[in-house]
């Protein structure tokens, strides 16, 4: 059955997913956030707005922002923490775990693991993505049934909707394929929701699995698992991975890495400005992006091709470096 069009409304991935994918990619579809503008410095006068597709770019020699907060692949950085996340989830998947569990802080590149799994999946699994889903006994179901792009019928029932789906798994592996459901962002689901997804896992023969979930969540999400009530769920998680922040050297190399990969050297920062960047973010990777993309504006206004420790300075005293405020919080807490 062709389902290719249910593509607009479900995370639909029947089969490995081209390189060439504004899924993969992040480049074919128009994002406002993306727009770039710069200073009209012709006139002397950084005041006035003139619109642009260089931003920065042009001065730094980039054919791309290197830091943007959207999760890319194409900008993927195997730190020692994201080669063995990334191991765990492959892992996960070969070894036909019930369930797989990957965790990590806000910003930590969990997304942009997931993506690049998407983007390497066999040909022989099918995966459906669900993000932030939410609501009590059945509601969970139809986001299940939507992701694997699979209609719903008038108002159906629960037990309708259950059998659809072990309808559906039972024919995958008469086919030869096995059934991945990843839940994104998947501390937002309760205790209630949490136990209708490990009895997803009750649909497995003895012997072979239908379905695989992957869980993927911040770290609330092991509290969740932890708790006495998820024993049973608990006993099912076969893989599990917490993706802590990156240390002073990882950062370090991770900025110079993004650098390259948009065309520029990996030089444009100093060592000691890395060092203080590294200070500022506490080692979370969207944080390092947002310091970094202000850093690049700032060296632009100032006409300088180096990020030194009075650019990174200057960033900080303004104050629009925003997301150390919830390090501050945090901090505090």
């Amino acid at each position: 059955m062709d389902r290719s069009h249910y593509l607009p409304k479900a995370a639909w991935y029947k089969c490995a997913l081209s390189k060439d994918s504004p899924v993969v990619r992040n480049r074919g579809i128009a994002n406002p956030r993306e727009t770039k503008i710069k200073f009209d410095k012709s006139e002397g006068s950084r005041g006035n707005m003139a619109s642009s597709d260089a931003f920065y770019l042009d001065f730094f020699g980039l054919d791309r922002r290197p830091f943007t907060l959207l999760p890319d692949p194409g900008f993927m950085f195997w730190s020692p923490l994201h080669k063995r996340g990334y191991s765990v989830l492959q892992y996960g998947i070969m070894s036909c775990a019930p369930i797989t569990v990957l965790t990590g802080e806000i910003g930590a590149g969990k997304t942009t693991l997931i993506q690049h799994l998407l983007s390497e999946i066999e040909d022989s699994i099918t995966v459906g993505l669900i993000s932030n889903a939410q609501g009590g006994r059945g509601e969970l179901l139809q986001w299940v049934l939507n992701a694997l792009g699979l209609p719903l019928g008038n108002d159906p029932s629960y037990v309708q909707m259950f059998q659809q789906l072990q309808d559906f798994l039972v024919s995958e592996y008469a086919e030869g394929r096995r059934v991945v459901l990843i839940f994104d962002e998947a501390q937002n689901l309760t205790v209630e929701g949490l136990e209708e997804v490990r009895m997803l896992t009750n649909i497995n023969s003895n012997t072979d699995e239908l379905i695989q979930l992957i869980l993927v969540g911040q770290p609330e999400l092991r509290d969740l698992i932890l708790n006495p009530k998820m024993r049973q769920l608990t006993q099912r998680v076969a893989a599990s991975f917490h993706l802590e922040r990156m240390d002073e050297e990882s950062v370090e190399n991770y900025i110079r890495h993004r650098m390259k990969v948009a065309g520029g050297t990996g030089a444009e920062f100093t060592e000691r400005a890395c060092r203080q960047i590294f200070q500022q973010t506490k080692g979370v990777p969207r944080l390092v992006n947002q310091f970094c993309d202000f850093a690049l504006l700032y060296a632009w206004t100032n006409e300088t091709k180096m990020v030194d420790e009075e650019i990174v300075g200057q960033v900080v005293k303004d104050g629009v470096y925003f997301g150390g405020n919830s390090l501050e919080r945090e901090m505090t807490i």
